[in-house]
């Protein structure tokens, strides 16, 4: 897949657990780490805002495109 997602580098960039964040966001731990792993095809957008508003940070902070045909 092209989409990556870089929460485990917010997450070290914030210095929190994952069992934090998922309390702070009111998600539970096995799908804020299936997230995490890259073992989502999608994401609601109320998802990504709550992780947004805990971390700080943009949506791109979290997803990066990479194009796989270069």
């Amino acid at each position: 897949m092209s989409i990556i997602v870089n929460l485990d580098v917010m997450m070290a960039k914030r210095k929190i657990s994952l069992k934090e964040l998922s309390k702070k966001v009111g998600i539970a731990e096995p799908n804020l780490s299936n997230l995490k792993n890259s073992k989502v095809k999608a994401i609601r957008f109320s998802t990504l805002d709550s992780i947004c508003n805990v971390l700080e940070c943009q949506p791109g902070d979290i997803l990066e495109y990479r194009n796989q045909n270069k």
